[in-house]
């Protein structure tokens, strides 16, 4: 077995999600998802804290570079600006090669009650990874809390329409535009001034 492969990480997502839409996500286990890949258990457990992880593969590299995009962004950017450059950066995430899982991998999610309540703290996670990279910049709390829900929801919106493209390409446009719809939104709640 190739136990060591760079990418390893990428052969267990792709064995686990042919194997959920193949069998159902009940009915495979890890050893299953292992075999396929031609891995072990410990190189799965390495990458993956448990079976549902594998259906949200990546994920935790998108946070980071959530974070690192905010913190490393000039001082002078305000909260859309940073909103802005970390989606712009998780877009080169969202290539018409993993295209073609995405619809696979949410209709597993769709058909799951224990995947969807995972994508539901996944959501929740990209969410807390915008408000404290903002925190950490010096935003004032309300601030960083509101522009980290918008980030979230631009984020999963422009999934989304992603996941329902026909080509697979335009996550940052598509970003970029349910931002602008998210702002707007949240203008509706300010007073009208007379």
């Amino acid at each position: 077995m190739a136990r060591w492969e760079p990418d390893a990480r990428e052969r267990l997502a792709d064995a686990a999600l042919a194997l959920f839409s193949e069998q159902g996500y009940e009915a495979v286990t890890v050893t299953q998802i292992t075999e396929r890949a031609g891995l072990t258990r410990a190189s799965y457990f390495r990458y993956f804290a448990d079976k549902r992880e594998a259906a949200f593969a990546g994920q935790d590299l998108l946070v980071d570079l959530i974070r690192r995009v905010i913190a490393d962004a000039p001082a002078n950017a305000g909260p859309r600006d940073l909103l802005d450059a970390a989606l712009d950066a998780v877009a080169v995430a969202f290539t018409p090669e993993r295209h073609a899982h995405a619809a696979i991998r949410q209709a597993i999610i769709d058909a799951n009650p224990e995947l969807r309540e995972r994508l539901t703290a996944k959501r929740a996670a990209i969410a807390e990874a915008f408000t404290a990279a903002l925190l950490d910049r010096g935003l004032p709390t309300p601030t960083a809390q509101v522009a980290g829900q918008l980030g979230q929801l631009a984020f999963t919106t422009a999934s989304q329409r992603w996941t329902a493209a026909p080509d697979g390409t335009g996550f940052a446009a598509y970003a970029r535009s349910a931002l602008d719809a998210a702002v707007t939104a949240a203008a509706d709640f300010l007073p009208v001034r007379q």
